[in-house]
């Protein structure tokens, strides 16, 4: 079974925020990916969804169903990061006081997303965006 998806994130929208990993979530239930999958993707795509919201200038997230597993891909357009390994370090963020008064922007999104995947690459490049592969293998 090989599926796949690409869905647009735009910057800035929390109205929107958490669609995309809804819309993933419903996608393996209907196919029948074992609950505790499901959750770590969901966790996953989420976490990553809700950077693309807050940090970037908008970006994609790619969902594929293969014989490895779901394969998740998260491609954005914006600042980058500086320092990869600051913002893996659980409670680091450089989000706005605006975000963390909606409660967002606690510094767990990068930290989750690795903890939940079974395969997790970060690349970035300052002023050009950021590169997240995640693989939840089945």
């Amino acid at each position: 079974m090989m599926i796949k998806e690409t869905y647009q994130v735009t910057a800035g929208d929390m109205t929107a925020a958490g669609d995309v990993s809804a819309r993933i979530k419903r996608h393996m239930k209907q196919l029948g990916i074992p609950a505790s999958v499901m959750r770590r993707v969901a966790v996953g795509t989420y976490e990553a969804e809700i950077n693309l919201v807050i940090h970037s200038d908008g970006g994609r997230i790619d969902f594929a169903i293969t014989p490895e597993g779901i394969d998740i891909r998260v491609v954005d357009v914006g600042p980058g990061i500086a320092d990869i390994e600051k913002a893996m370090t659980e409670g680091w963020s450089t989000a706005t006081n605006e975000v963390r008064n909606m409660g967002f922007g606690a510094g767990m999104g990068l930290p989750n997303m690795k903890r939940n995947a079974d395969e997790f690459t970060i690349a970035s490049e300052v002023g050009v965006g950021t590169d997240i592969h995640m693989l939840f293998r089945i």
